[in-house]
């Protein structure tokens, strides 16, 4: 029998597909970007061959592992890459590299494809995202954008995007929207490997000689925590200040936080998660306005009671460029307000190496 060839992470890219043969939880875990699953062992499958291992003999695992390797290999061929053309390169790995992998490329190999192992499998590509999280950050220069909460940074980020500059969304990276009333409906953060993964990915398809920008976050988001290198790198970046009146940041938060207007009861849940933080008569007051239902008082009181001191007090401590920070205004949290406030944040200061339109477009 030929050996399988193998190779590093150096170069996804030379392969049409990416398949992580793991169980479908290490697979939910975290995963090489782009890989779809095609599991040789299921969860259950998997706990019961390695009882088996332990308890009876590493033989008798063998001999129950193959088989049932063999029938969901056989049943991924039928169903999830019958169509696949004789010039299709797959790259495959597992855990280490080892016999999971292995046995589904040797399979695929004598089909006729041209399958790859990916050497040292999930294990070896997740010690490269560790190392690469040291030094990548280091290669590009920072915009950090700043802004009271509901300013609209992310927003801004987004028109930016759109407007072609290298933007890292770090917020929708993490699947939160970096506050106690932050979480996504519906949408779970990933885990910290994961999310290291997609930061991975994003800061490797940037070019170097242009800037990044990026929303000014605290150390962490959510559960997840920011990278040690990327966020000094944050933390001694320009900086460039949204300024946003404050009726606009009322209403572009009772906008965004629509699921907790309509949910009364997880309003006050949420709430409650500040009581460490403040007295109990104004937790009560902000209470009684969730039950009158008066959400723009209540949000404006959250701002000039909580949200605007906490800004001041992490800002002013961590982003050196704070004092110094170019002013953007945002008039308008329209679609084309968000525009302008890009093309304006793009087209002035030091942003060296973004290309935009030359034309600014009347806000209506």
């Amino acid at each position: 029998m030929s050996p399988i060839p193998a190779v590093t992470c150096a170069d996804f890219d030379a392969f049409d597909t990416i398949i992580d043969v793991r169980s479908p939880a290490e697979y939910a875990l975290d995963r090489v970007p782009g890989a779809v699953s095609a599991p040789v062992l299921d969860d259950a499958e998997r706990a019961r061959i390695g009882t088996l291992h332990k308890q009876v003999s590493a033989f008798a695992a063998r001999k129950a592992g193959a088989a049932l390797v063999a029938r969901n290999i056989a049943r991924h061929l039928e169903e999830q890459f019958h169509d696949r053309p004789r010039e299709w390169r797959p790259l495959i790995y597992c855990w280490r590299g080892g016999t999971r992998s292995g046995a589904f490329t040797h399979i695929l190999r004598q089909v006729g494809w041209d399958a790859t192992q990916l050497e040292g499998g999930y294990k070896r590509w997740r010690t490269q995202v560790v190392a690469d999280l040291q030094e990548l950050p280091t290669a590009f220069s920072f915009r950090a954008i700043c802004g009271r909460t509901g300013s609209g940074k992310s927003r801004l980020l987004t028109s930016m995007h759109a407007l072609g500059a290298q933007v890292l969304d770090l917020e929708q990276l993490a699947g939160h929207k970096g506050s106690v009333l932050g979480d996504i409906p519906n949408r779970p953060q990933p885990s910290q490997k994961m999310f290291e993964s997609k930061i991975w990915l994003e800061l490797s398809r940037f070019d170097p000689a242009k800037p990044v920008f990026v929303e000014a976050e605290s150390k962490k988001i959510g559960l997840l925590r920011i990278p040690d290198v990327l966020i000094e790198r944050m933390w001694h970046s320009e900086c460039i200040e949204l300024a946003t009146p404050k009726p606009l940041r009322v209403r572009l938060l009772v906008e965004e936080y629509a699921h907790l207007t309509a949910d009364p009861t997880l309003m006050h849940f949420k709430i409650d998660c500040l009581r460490p933080l403040h007295a109990r008569e104004r937790i009560d007051g902000w209470h009684r306005l969730v039950d009158a239902g008066a959400w723009d008082d209540l949000v404006a009181d959250l701002l000039d009671s909580h949200y605007d001191p906490a800004y001041d007090r992490s800002m002013f401590k961590n982003y050196q460029g704070i004092r110094g920070a170019r002013n953007v205004s945002l008039t308008a949290i329209s679609s084309e307000g968000f525009r302008c406030a890009a093309l304006s944040t793009l087209t002035t200061g030091s942003t060296i190496g973004v290309t935009v339109p030359t034309s600014v477009p009347n806000s209506p």
